[in-house]
């Protein structure tokens, strides 16, 4: 069940809250705005604002439609501004839509729609309390107030991912073969949402500072501003994280075809002894064959025996270091570096 807020603001005094709407449209009199907070309405929450102070039906629409991008939108007795809320939990980013009716002399906030959450409205109260110098100068300095803590907020989420970026950097950068490039992706996906909300949000700092609303006065300007060179700063971050995550992933794919190739030169030596031994043991076996089949005492003569198997095994042993040192020789050839063409 949604809740209600109804308070009326003065300059120069408090905060004074209502029990029912009639009472707080009562108090917008004189230089005194109202500010009226719902969390999680009902479509007839915003209805009942309708005729007291003119909010249009389509604005009233896309407030409970919460598949849509920060806009900020002209009516007849209001400027109608959709604001992203970024937060981070268990690594992950998400996106919560916050309207604000600004108009002659009051301003509605309406956020967390669906989702039944009631914290972040006793924050906002906590918010205007602490920066109530500034809120209690109109209604646009109160959307200001409102619009700087939902931007420090994203500085918060970003910041968090900043850290996550840096962890994965330190963990690639230590060899960590078992790293999973899902993380890197999913930081990525994270990014990109902040960065969508971010484009749309930089334009309606630019139109409230180029006062396309009637509704924000030349001194309220200045504060926007602020917001405005908040955004552009937190715009670049993102985007030096989107180029980090790239040069990371090209990092971790090289440090894994390293890894492959130190372990295909490993093979390759491992191949060449092999080689070496086989090609040094072929005459040897073929001598063996050919001297365990009696060939060799044939053409000896049985009667020299003493003599012909003395020098078969010498003629073996000496062929055996001959074609190790060959094998060896050749091999050393290869390992030497050849001299440059120019040289």
């Amino acid at each position: 069940m949604g809740a209600c807020r109804y308070c009326s603001i003065a300059p120069g005094k408090g905060i004074d809250k209502a029990e029912t709407l009639s009472d707080v449209l009562r108090m917008r009199q004189g230089n005194r705005f109202i500010w009226i907070d719902l969390t999680d309405p009902a479509r007839e929450d915003l209805n009942a604002l309708i005729e007291p102070l003119g909010l249009h039906p389509l604005a009233i629409e896309d407030c409970l439609d919460e598949d849509q991008v920060p806009k900020m939108e002209e009516f007849p007795a209001h400027t109608f501004i959709l604001f992203n809320r970024c937060r981070t939990a268990n690594g992950a980013a998400s996106v919560e839509e916050v309207n604000f009716f600004l108009g002659d002399r009051f301003l509605v906030s309406v956020h967390s729609h669906g989702s039944g959450e009631t914290t972040f409205a006793a924050h906002l109260e906590a918010v205007v309390k602490r920066d109530l110098e500034d809120a209690r100068r109109g209604a646009d300095f109160l959307l200001e107030v409102l619009l700087d803590d939902i931007v420090d907020e994203k500085f918060a989420a970003i910041e968090a991912l900043q850290d996550q970026l840096d962890q994965t950097e330190e963990e690639i950068l230590q060899g960590n073969l078992d790293f999973r490039p899902v993380k890197l992706m999913h930081l990525r996906r994270n990014l990109l949402l902040l960065r969508k909300s971010l484009v749309y949000e930089r334009e309606i700092l630019v139109k409230l500072c180029r006062r396309d609303s009637p509704h924000v006065t030349d001194k309220a300007i200045y504060e926007f501003r602020d917001i405005y060179d908040h955004l552009a700063k937190f715009f670049e971050v993102i985007e030096i994280c989107r180029e980090l995550i790239a040069t990371i992933m090209e990092i971790h794919l090289s440090m894994v075809n390293n890894h492959m190739a130190m372990v295909g030169n490993r093979t390759n030596r491992v191949v060449r002894r092999l080689t070496m031994i086989t090609t040094v043991f072929m005459p040897l076996t073929m001598l063996a064959g050919i001297g365990g089949m009696s060939e060799w005492s044939m053409m000896t003569g049985a009667a020299n025996w003493r003599i012909a198997y003395p020098a078969f095994m010498a003629g073996m042993v000496a062929i055996g270091f001959a074609s190790y040192y060959l094998l060896k020789w050749v091999d050393s050839k290869d390992r030497k570096p050849r001299p440059h063409a120019g040289k």
